[in-house]
């Protein structure tokens, strides 16, 4: 079995890390914008997102976008449900899995704090967090794995390496 590729592992980890630091940034951008009693509403909503969506995610968007078999290309299986069965696994790359899901995540997370922006000072705090949270599941999911997850635009050869596609496209429509 071959083992961690440091370089490529170490390179993801930072990457991540960058992406989580932009979500901060958002906040403060969005809060810029806001009227002066409605900047910190706008921060808690971008900081809740962090933790809303890493939950989702560790409990099923993972799963739904990345793992099992494609049902008609449309959406993962729940294989992997909760993370189950990754903590030791090592693709062919030799970047374990677990970084992987952690730089996925990131993604998961920014792209409903950018659709932030579209409702500010226009939505509850409650409305907010359960609109996060099911279009996290019914729409982030389903199309993560249409473009990255081996569903039914990655099979037409749809190459998204910045996510135009599953961030800034699928963001600005929800917006």
């Amino acid at each position: 079995m071959p083992g961690i590729d440091t370089g490529h592992t170490a390179w993801l980890l930072v990457s991540s890390a960058l992406v989580l630091l932009m979500t901060p940034g958002l906040a403060l951008f969005y809060g810029g914008m806001s009227r002066s009693k409605s900047v910190l509403n706008m921060l808690m909503m971008v900081f809740a997102t962090i933790g809303l969506v890493s939950l989702l995610w560790v409990l099923y968007g993972y799963s739904l976008s990345f793992t099992g078999d494609s049902f008609n290309g449309l959406i993962g299986t729940f294989d992997a449900a909760g993370l189950r069965g990754l903590i030791h696994h090592l693709p062919d790359g030799g970047v374990p899995e677990l970084a992987f899901v952690a730089f996925q995540l990131m993604f998961a997370i920014i792209t409903p704090a950018l659709i932030s922006g579209a409702f500010a000072e226009r939505m509850k705090f409650s409305a907010m967090v359960l609109f996060y949270g099911l279009w996290s599941i019914l729409v982030y999911s389903p199309i993560a794995h249409w473009v990255w997850g081996g569903g039914w635009l990655f099979d037409k050869g749809v190459l998204d390496f910045a996510g135009g596609t599953v961030v800034h496209i699928n963001a600005g429509v929800a917006a």
